[in-house]
């Protein structure tokens, strides 16, 4: 089942949290049930037989089965509410879902990449109203603003952040 970001994100303007609405609380993004999608698809396009596999899952109570792009290592520990929490948005880790016709890795996502940014923050933290805006861009003054919404966040230091056990647990 091939799922368009772009046409629900970009076209529709449908919020990161209807699909994934663990998010916010939760070490996980979360995958949506069936039940999400049929919450617009009992209506819309609810004859098309490209959504046969959906009304299919919904029918059987049986999960689709997505192909997971964004991977870390089983030895990572990454936990969606902090990040989310501490004002890094959707599109710095995944990209301009938004354009994405089909979801890629748009970061490496690697040790290296990460620490890059737990080593200063203050470059992709934003305002925590803005973390779910695909089209927020930096501010020219980014490193003022972000100093201060380390400071307001209340975002560890550099030598906490930078512990091994932070992200290998």
């Amino acid at each position: 089942m091939q799922f368009s970001h772009k046409h629900h994100v970009g076209d529709d303007g449908i919020d990161c949290r209807y699909c994934h609405n663990s998010v916010e609380y939760s070490a996980y993004a979360g995958i949506p049930p069936t039940k999400t999608c049929m919450n617009c698809h009992s209506v819309l396009f609810n004859n098309s037989a490209y959504l046969e596999p959906v009304r299919e899952s919904y029918r059987t109570d049986q999960s689709i089965e997505w192909v997971k792009v964004h991977r870390l290592a089983d030895y990572v520990y990454f936990n969606h509410s902090i990040h989310v929490n501490k004002g890094i948005g959707c599109s710095t880790c995944h990209g301009s879902v938004n354009e994405m016709p089909l979801i890629f890795q748009a970061a490496p996502l690697n040790m290296q990449w990460c620490l890059d940014c737990h080593r200063d923050p203050a470059k992709n933290v934003r305002p925590r109203d803005q973390v779910f805006n695909m089209e927020w861009k930096a501010p020219a003054n980014q490193d003022e603003v972000g100093k201060k919404l380390v400071a307001a966040y209340k975002i560890r230091t550099v030598n906490e952040l930078t512990s091994c056990s932070t992200c290998h647990r």
